[in-house]
């Protein structure tokens, strides 16, 4: 079977089985369905599936955005957190049910009355998310990480940070990279880019060093400096936007990066390799959130329980190149064959055990990242 057809089979199936029972007619009275997404983060196939079959109904609509930035500032204006005359205030026309946002932005959301906790009663493969994503979204009122929390979003899809190389350079090194530590050899002094981001440098050290992404005492890793000036040293240039041009020319041999950026451009250049570290390394995630003007919808539950369905998700993974937190929890036999042994698409559980994802830290604690941060990047710097 062809896997466009394969794809379009499973999308009509589990969208009819989910949309069983539902009172359509209610869902008109109720309104237009309104969704603002992620461009790219849900392949349009799924999307036009799921409007198809409620053909005549004229109540869904979907809209995306380039970037996850872009869907933040909407809540803040629509909240009034920001000024734009345009978008602060919302006609019954222009409510949004749901929104796309990067876990990134849960806590400020959260803290800012943005968005409003989700009642998951009605999405019956919540239960089956891996629970280190079921504990991302559970926040107190502060925006803050507790297992006792109020659910605030939904998980479907999210990536992590890769090494990404040259495999001709590399190649008559005699070695490939695989871990953190690996940027720390000799040889590639001056040949690689980071991340100009303090948690994900400082974080990939500390996981180096066996600790946590989300330290909040760094003073218990009295090493910790004398490392990152010895990284800071071996880096050619830090860039979280420009990274790959670098490499694509063979400016450098070896980049940090984001799974979004690098995943994409792999099929196209047969000279790039990636790896996610053994040491574990950082997560993202792309939830689905209810604005705090958003009313109830029938479709609301309908569409984020779709998004789970474990054959969805697999659409989704392929298309979007992004991994669906489903995955982790089917057998391999159960995977169509583009993701069985697909380390990138879905790592080892050994991997994802020692992988995290970037927990707000305190003020105090985010003051003592952004001061050690600084220092390391002075280039005279002394131990």
């Amino acid at each position: 079977m062809k896997r466009r057809s394969f794809l379009t089979g499973i999308s009509s199936l589990s969208l009819g089985y989910l949309l069983a029972g539902c009172d359509l007619q209610q869902s008109n009275t109720e309104g237009i369905f309104q969704v603002r997404l992620l461009k790219n983060s849900i392949p349009a196939q799924l999307v036009s599936n799921f409007q198809k079959q409620l053909a005549g109904q004229n109540i869904v609509k979907f809209k995306t955005h380039p970037q996850l930035k872009d869907l933040f500032i909407l809540l803040q204006q629509w909240q009034g957190v920001i000024n734009n005359p345009k978008s602060s205030q919302l006609s019954p026309q222009e409510i949004v049910n749901l929104l796309t946002l990067g876990d990134y932005w849960l806590f400020q959301a959260i803290r800012q009355n943005l968005i409003q906790p989700i009642d998951i009663n009605g999405i019956e493969n919540w239960a089956t998310l891996p629970e280190q994503w079921q504990n991302l979204v559970k926040r107190n009122e502060k925006g803050e990480v507790d297992p006792q929390g109020k659910v605030w979003a939904v998980p479907y899809s999210g990536g992590n940070t890769l090494i990404v190389y040259r495999q001709p350079e590399f190649k008559k090194l005699g070695w490939t990279p695989t871990d953190w530590s690996d940027l720390w050899r000799p040889e590639l002094r001056g040949r690689f880019s980071l991340l100009d981001q303090p948690r994900e440098v400082i974080g990939l050290t500390l996981k180096k060093l066996g600790k946590s992404y989300n330290t909040t005492d760094l003073a218990t890793v009295p090493q910790l400096k004398a490392e990152l000036v010895k990284l800071n040293q071996q880096a050619k240039f830090y860039s979280s936007d420009s990274y790959l041009q670098p490499l694509l020319n063979g400016d450098t041999w070896l980049a940090v990066g984001w799974s979004s950026d690098i995943l994409p451009i792999l099929s196209r250049h047969k000279e790039l390799r990636a790896v996610v570290p053994n040491a574990g390394t950082a997560l993202w995630a792309n939830l689905w959130v209810k604005p705090t003007q958003a009313q109830s919808h029938i479709l609301s539950q309908v569409w984020m329980n779709y998004c789970l369905q474990p054959k969805i998700a697999q659409q989704l993974s392929v298309s979007s190149k992004n991994f669906s937190p489903i995955l982790f929890q089917l057998a391999p036999t159960d995977l169509i064959p583009s993701l069985q042994k697909n380390p990138l698409l879905i790592p080892s559980p050994a991997i994802m055990a020692k992988s995290e994802f970037l927990h707000p830290l305190p003020a105090d604690v985010l003051k003592e990242y952004e001061k050690l941060w600084q220092a390391i990047r002075v280039s005279n710097i002394i131990l």
